[in-house]
């Protein structure tokens, strides 16, 4: 009864509000759906287009996200409850349009805004290699003179500890517990050290 008294009277309604009416409803109840589902993980957004390019492999940037399903349904539901209100308010039909336009797209920008930091928050659990460059760490297995073989370093990576395999183009071999410098990074996976200090 509640959801009946909070309806419009139909029969009394104009075509022009009736539209803004057949967009609210639908789109709102689609909307509701999709961020319970972007909430529990069941996320299944398709990109239209983005506004910047980012390479997602490397996962050094997440693209802000203008245009997407999301937010062409966050568009047209705020397009039709905005529109009803400017409607109820007595307005002319131009303007209605004009400013449920607005208040449509400004809701995109919110939507696209939002998710960009929602997924700059996410935290990414790859380890970049790249990241270990320039850090000092403490030799776990012994490391052999001039790339020799291989030994093992602990060093803090992204805010944990990691034990990671090593080689080293020092005349000497690293003895363990020696303090180490990543210098660079061989294959995408394996450590150039030099003692600290040499």
């Amino acid at each position: 009864m509640l959801l009946i008294s909070i309806l419009p009277d139909w029969s009394t309604m104009e075509l022009f509000e009736r539209i803004f009416w057949y967009l609210a409803i639908p789109t709102t109840l689609i909307l509701i759906l999709l961020m319970v589902l972007s909430i529990f993980g069941g996320d299944t957004d398709t990109d239209v287009d983005t506004d910047v390019d980012a390479d997602i492999a490397d996962g050094d940037t997440i693209p802000f996200q203008f245009i997407s399903v999301k937010n062409i349904v966050a568009f047209f539901a705020v397009f039709g409850w905005s529109g009803i209100g400017f409607i109820n308010a007595g307005m002319a039909p131009w303007l209605v349009i004009l400013l449920a336009v607005f208040c449509g797209l400004l809701m995109m920008l919110l939507m696209g805004t939002l998710f960009y930091l929602m997924s700059k928050l996410a935290e990414n659990g790859t380890l970049k290699m790249n990241n270990a460059i320039g850090r000092l760490g403490e030799v776990y297995l012994r490391i052999p003179a001039q790339r020799g073989g291989m030994g093992k370093v602990q060093l803090t990576v992204q805010g944990s500890v990691r034990t990671l395999d090593a080689i080293t183009d020092d005349l000497d071999e690293i003895a363990t517990a020696s303090i180490v410098q990543v210098v660079d990074v061989i294959d995408d996976s394996i450590l150039l050290v030099k003692k600290q200090g040499n």
